[in-house]
């Protein structure tokens, strides 16, 4: 399936004869964002998944399928994690993770702030992530080898930040609010930061660090396609991220230097 999305088609690598991990990952974040977008305006089907919050509809199911229908083309061999239940072991240790729209409640419900993302890690540490927001056009590529550009353009390298005086990204579903083995961190650190955003797509989010919009992100809890596409920005702008367990709990953090230090410690107690 050939989707017209308004952009350039990336041109295969001159010596390879192949599409580069940058370029076909940009490639499977706008196909898969503007496929979603042209569902929705055709009008969708809305099915809860675990909560009235957690949803998922056709134009999920639609942009997952795609997605793996081009890397089976472009890399048969690669693993496919899909948030959606597409699983491909692949014949080696590359394995590509999926998330065809991230932020569906704010999808089905109108919002513009959601997006398509994937990651591909390898050996070594090799990590690799793309985004793109169909409501501004924008696809950020960037990873553990590749510096963070933002339709094409560098963005600025992250510069250590301070959370006292910076934004805090985060989320956390209402009913968490009641277990106080979340609820305490989630208030210590939000108390720490300047000011807190809660606008419902991580990938979105991490994208806006890298960007330097924001000074620190974290969430708990999060599955690999809603943190991996987002941490590679991160760490391509120059960024740092961590992991950290907290009365059972593990909590997803990344930023600017110094800043998720403080929110570490915040979530820690």
């Amino acid at each position: 399936m050939s989707i017209d999305t308004g952009h350039p088609r990336p041109l295969p690598d001159e010596h390879t004869g192949r599409l580069t991990d940058v370029d076909l990952a940009a490639r499977l974040v706008v196909d898969a964002g503007t496929l979603a977008r042209r569902l929705r305006e055709d009008g969708l089907d809305v099915r809860r998944k675990t909560s009235v919050s957690d949803v998922v509809t056709e134009a999920d199911d639609a942009a997952e399928r795609h997605i793996t229908a081009l890397l089976a083309a472009h890399r048969p061999d690669d693993g496919v994690l899909g948030e959606e239940g597409t699983l491909v072991a692949g014949g080696h240790d590359r394995r590509w993770v999926v998330d065809p729209v991230d932020g569906t409640y704010n999808f089905v419900s109108g919002s513009d702030y959601w997006c398509s993302a994937v990651a591909l890690s390898g050996p070594d540490d090799y990590l690799l992530g793309a985004v793109h927001r169909p409501a501004t056009g924008e696809t950020f590529v960037g990873g553990s080898e590749t510096p963070t550009r933002r339709n094409g353009v560098p963005v600025t390298p992250l510069s250590p930040g301070d959370l006292a005086a910076g934004s805090l990204a985060t989320y956390l579903h209402p009913p968490f609010l009641t277990d106080p083995d979340l609820a305490e961190p989630f208030h210590r650190v939000s108390r720490g930061a300047a000011t807190i955003r809660m606008l419902g797509s991580g990938s979105v989010d991490l994208a806006s660090v890298a960007c330097g919009i924001h000074t620190v992100w974290c969430q708990h809890s999060c599955p690999e396609w809603d943190w991996l596409p987002g941490r590679a920005l991160v760490e391509g702008a120059g960024g740092v991220c961590a992991t950290v367990e907290v009365n059972g709990y593990d909590w997803f953090v990344a930023g600017r230097q110094g800043a998720v230090d403080q929110a570490v410690a915040l979530l820690r107690g």
